[in-house]
């Protein structure tokens, strides 16, 4: 990498119930998986010797914990717009049970639901 670009490490919370059934996972806390646990610590390995300038992450508790297991709970800043999207109706619920309802829904920025959306203040 050039050396006056920065590089930039972007990790995902670990597993949660809803990752494994396909629920929508926005602002509901749902809390981590043993899985999902056992993949931060895996993080904390791949990230060992690693050091960041600056660490941000979502105030949800999964999004905490999996940074607190990846070994940089100490330094974290919790940063209210990282809070993850807000599926408004559709939390909670799988794609395909709201097909059923709304044939061809898809939320994603170009096809955007009216109860999708990224930040809802």
């Amino acid at each position: 990498m050039h050396a006056s670009l920065p590089e930039v490490y972007l990790a995902r919370h670990g597993e949660t119930a809803w990752t494994i059934t396909g629920q929508h996972t926005g602002r509901t806390d749902v809390p981590l998986t043993a899985r999902g646990e056992q993949n931060a610590l895996n993080l904390r390995q791949r990230l060992n010797g690693v050091t960041f300038a600056k660490v941000l992450v979502s105030p949800l508790a999964r999004a905490r914990r999996t940074c607190e297991l990846a070994g940089f709970g100490d330094t974290a800043e919790v940063d209210p717009e990282l809070h993850e999207w807000d599926y408004g109706e559709y939390e909670g619920r799988r794609t395909v049970d709201i097909r059923q309802e709304r044939p061809g829904w898809a939320c994603q920025p170009e096809k955007r639901a009216p109860s999708c959306s990224p930040r809802q203040r």
